[in-house]
């Protein structure tokens, strides 16, 4: 393996969707990491990362005292928040900060090293790396912990169905009527197949969702999971466990973990869906990764879809070429 020097910055903001993302490509480097979590003040909130006159004065005081030299040899970013201040690094450490941006962040992905974004995002360049969907760190490794730390599910009826319940978004609209049809499907199969229900909240999830639910699996083997009032979160444990995945379709980042797991994947889609999301779940049907909660299940699981690991090889050799021209300099 390519060995790098110095450190990594992780930069996003708050955003748990994007810290996962770039934390995940972060450890797969291999290098001593950072995470800071910055979030510039307006006007430049408002028009990240586009807006870079000022500087390091786009972030609050405190912020700013973090954001300080010495850089870092590599700088992660994601979120158009993250983007300003990986694209403003480049030129503060005089190109000799490795910078990469995970998803499309709105400019000419030119004014960084690297890129990442989705296919259905449509990006492209020279230096725009395109998975199918988004990082994670879903691999054998997690999922094996994920079924250390979760023992007692090993004793449930299967299949064992995940569902992973994200919420409402522009163009999605996941209300009551939503979550009681799919409660209804998914009782359904459990009354004529048997098995565990483990359903999963999110932070997006509407409390109404989850009072469906509640009522719904009251009598069903498995578990219900909102929020910290229900307990630690089961994530890793219950993908670990999972035979079978159920994914509400408003979520790439929840679709792509699904998908990494490598049982079957199922979702259900009762309206048509925004343009860029449905080029994702398009891909992910003819990649046999996915299908609708009424298609025949397929002849055999698909294969999981694990994309950080080659994504980050691809990133070592680029950082590596770039690190070994600057000894030359």
């Amino acid at each position: 393996m390519l060995k790098l020097r110095g450190e990594c910055w992780v930069i996003t903001d708050s955003a748990a969707g994007n810290q996962r993302q770039a934390l995940a490509l972060a450890e797969y480097l291999q290098l001593p990491l950072r995470h800071l979590v910055l979030q510039p003040r307006a006007p430049w909130a408002w028009l990240a990362p586009r807006l870079t006159l000022g500087g390091r004065l786009a972030l609050p005081a405190r912020q700013r005292r973090l954001f300080v030299p010495p850089w870092p040899a590599v700088a992660i970013g994601c979120g158009r928040a993250a983007a300003l201040c990986t694209r403003l690094l480049r030129r503060l450490a005089d190109g000799r900060c490795y910078t990469v941006q995970i998803l499309d962040p709105r400019v000419d992905p030119a004014y960084w090293d690297a890129v990442i974004a989705p296919r259905h995002d449509q990006l492209d360049g020279p230096n725009v790396l395109q998975p199918l969907g988004s990082l994670n760190p879903v691999d054998e490794e997690w999922l094996a912990d994920g079924r250390d730390a979760c023992p007692r599910f090993a004793e449930l009826p299967s299949p064992r169905v995940a569902v992973l319940l994200g919420g409402p978004r522009h163009g999605i609209a996941l209300d009551a009527d939503y979550a009681r049809q799919l409660a209804a499907r998914l009782l359904e199969r459990q009354r004529d197949g048997g098995g565990s229900l483990l359903v999963l909240g999110s932070r997006r999830t509407p409390p109404v969702l989850i009072e469906v639910f509640r009522r719904a699996l009251r009598d069903v083997p498995g578990l219900l999971w909102a929020g910290p009032d229900d307990g630690r979160n089961p994530y890793p444990g219950v993908l670990g466990w999972a035979d079978r995945l159920v994914v509400t379709p408003d979520s790439v980042n929840m679709l792509s973990e699904a998908c990494a797991v490598g049982c079957p994947v199922e979702t259900l889609v009762t309206a048509p869906l925004p343009a860029k999301l449905a080029r994702f779940h398009q891909s992910l049907h003819e990649a046999g990764r996915l299908r609708g909660l009424d298609e025949d299940a397929p002849a055999r699981p698909p294969s999981p879809l694990r994309e950080t690991v080659a994504i980050a090889t691809a990133l070592r050799e680029r950082i590596a070429r770039q690190q070994a021209a600057q000894l030359t300099d």
